[in-house]
């Protein structure tokens, strides 16, 4: 018998048409699932909705997976594989497993020699290293700085150091309250021809990508409180 199955279901990353960035095929394997492993239950269910109408959701079964989540816990979510079931996991936004908790249940999966299977779909992180005209051979994702100021500070110096050293582009988030001083420490404390690229709402009808040099940035920032953003340092031209 074929080894069950962990399907990996990218979802939107905003309130953009789900035919405009989802799959069809994604929608077919996501109406045969009957177990899901997600981030958060209600935006879960609401994706699904959204995809499938006639779904019946409330017939189906949720292990909730996020930063809360007791890790010893993690591996009786697959207990349904062990008897033969396919499973989903979502994460909120994006793709599941990437710079999201549900890595951690693909691991157990992968040293149960479990199927795993990555669906196409959204990642906020490639499609802004695609649109910044930064290296695309070489670049990393820190997830966020730190919140301490001195710390954030000499953070920021690091990474742009790498980008110049190594000819890596350097990728990284912050919770979308506090985009906006995150980026003026960009702009306080890199050099003025380094490069910067905002990537906000990426696949939204108001996305904006933008790259300019620390220099063009200052006094010229977006609004961009509550928006989901991706910023991306890169060496001077």
């Amino acid at each position: 018998m074929e080894a069950p199955t962990l399907y990996l279901i990218p979802v939107t990353l905003g309130d953009t048409a789900v035919e405009k960035v989802i799959p069809a095929f994604n929608t077919t394997i996501l109406s045969g699932l009957k177990f899901f492993i997600v981030e958060n239950i209600r935006s879960a269910r609401r994706f699904m909705k959204r995809c499938a109408p006639s779904m019946d959701i409330d017939a189906l079964t949720f292990f909730e997976l996020n930063k809360h989540t007791d890790k010893e816990r993690i591996g009786s979510y697959l207990l349904p594989m062990r008897d033969g079931e396919n499973m989903g996991v979502l994460s909120e936004a994006g793709c599941p497993a990437v710079a999201d908790p549900g890595a951690d249940v693909v691991a157990i999966a992968q040293q149960k020699g479990y199927k795993v299977v990555p669906l196409v779909g959204p990642s906020s992180i490639l499609m802004a290293v695609m649109a910044s005209g930064f290296n695309g051979q070489s670049f990393a994702f820190h997830g966020y700085l730190p919140i301490d100021t001195n710390e954030r500070a000499k953070r920021l110096k690091q990474l742009e150091a790498r980008s110049y050293n190594e000819d890596q582009t350097q990728l990284f988030i912050e919770t979308p309250f506090r985009n906006r001083k995150l980026a003026e420490d960009i702009l306080m404390h890199c050099k003025p021809q380094t490069r910067l690229c905002i990537a906000m709402n990426i696949s939204c009808e108001d996305e904006q990508i933008v790259t300019k040099t620390i220099q063009a940035w200052k006094g010229k920032l977006p609004e961009m409180h509550k928006k989901p953003c991706v910023f991306l340092l890169y060496k001077a031209p």
